[in-house]
């Protein structure tokens, strides 16, 4: 068992928390208000951990690539993710909201997958 799995529970935990955050910054009382996300901005330490958290869960992707039982979540994880951004820098600010729940709970899902698989195998 590799210990790359035992990260799975803490990306878990930061993907329900982009969703909170993009509910805060991108929800519909802010589409209703015609607010820029993009002005509001972040506090630098949230925006430091979110940035930095985000460059690890990448290179735990594409790390993850490398071990025999994870190839199909990190390549089902980075496709979405890929997919998602692809699909979100073509569409209005209306539009984003919708995408990243979406986007986020197809991660979800496999990242709780990748959970139980581990959690059998421990």
């Amino acid at each position: 068992m590799s210990t790359l799995f035992l990260l799975a529970p803490l990306y878990l935990i930061f993907e329900v928390w982009q969703l909170v955050l993009s509910e805060r910054y991108l929800g519909i009382k802010q589409i209703a208000r015609g607010a820029d996300p993009r002005a509001l901005g972040l506090g630098e330490v949230t925006a430091f951990l979110w940035s930095m958290t985000l460059l690890s869960y990448w290179l735990w992707m594409l790390v993850l690539l490398t071990v025999r039982y994870g190839r199909a979540y990190a390549f089902g994880l980075l496709l979405v993710s890929v997919l998602g951004y692809s699909f979100r820098r073509g569409t209005s600010l209306k539009w984003i909201l919708v995408i990243l729940t979406f986007e986020g709970a197809v991660r979800i899902g496999l990242l709780m997958s990748l959970c139980a698989m581990t959690w059998r195998r421990l």
